[in-house]
């Protein structure tokens, strides 16, 4: 039986369904058909407008973000797709908290929902720190099938995996 390192959280027989998909060889297709396209956002600077575009449309109140960027060093042996930070500095005679978004680089080769999927959870920690009740439904807000796209990219995270890391739907 394959084990489903990304998908464990989920029920058997939804993994079940998965592990059909990867005997049958068509969980690519299944990816390719659901997300055809990728998207444009390959810059830091293209990913913090990106993101401070839905920071604007959905979190107006929340605090400030200054640096957003992707970060080569993030991967999934860390078990992270992305981090929010605010890093604390001294200016002048003031302690100051910077906010940053740090996204895997791996998704500069994802589908444009994978991307706003991981960015608007990030963006999401800013009013919620903790992965409650109120974090998944300020989730759904800002991306409607929120709970779809993260399974999905769940999915194709396992397929990447079988392709060897560096593969495209």
């Amino acid at each position: 039986m394959t084990v489903l390192k990304y998908l464990q959280a989920y029920p058997p027989s939804l993994q079940e369904q998965v592990r059909q998909m990867i005997a049958r060889d068509s969980l690519g297709d299944y990816l390719r058909q659901r997300y055809p396209e990728r998207h444009a956002v390959q810059s830091d600077k293209a990913l913090y407008s990106y993101a401070l575009a839905l920071k604007q449309e959905h979190l107006r109140n929340a605090p400030a973000i200054d640096k957003v960027l992707f970060d080569n060093r993030l991967d999934l042996t860390h078990r992270a797709l992305g981090l929010h930070t605010a890093i604390s500095r001294v200016q002048g005679g003031k302690l100051k908290a910077k906010k940053e978004i740090r996204i895997a680089s791996l998704f500069k080769e994802a589908a444009p929902e994978f991307l706003k999927m991981i960015v608007v959870h990030e963006l999401a920690h800013l009013k919620e720190a903790d992965h409650n009740k109120a974090f998944y439904q300020l989730c759904e807000y800002m991306q409607p099938g929120y709970h779809q796209l993260e399974f999905d990219l769940r999915v194709y995270l396992t397929w990447r995996d079988l392709q060897g890391k560096s593969a495209n739907p």
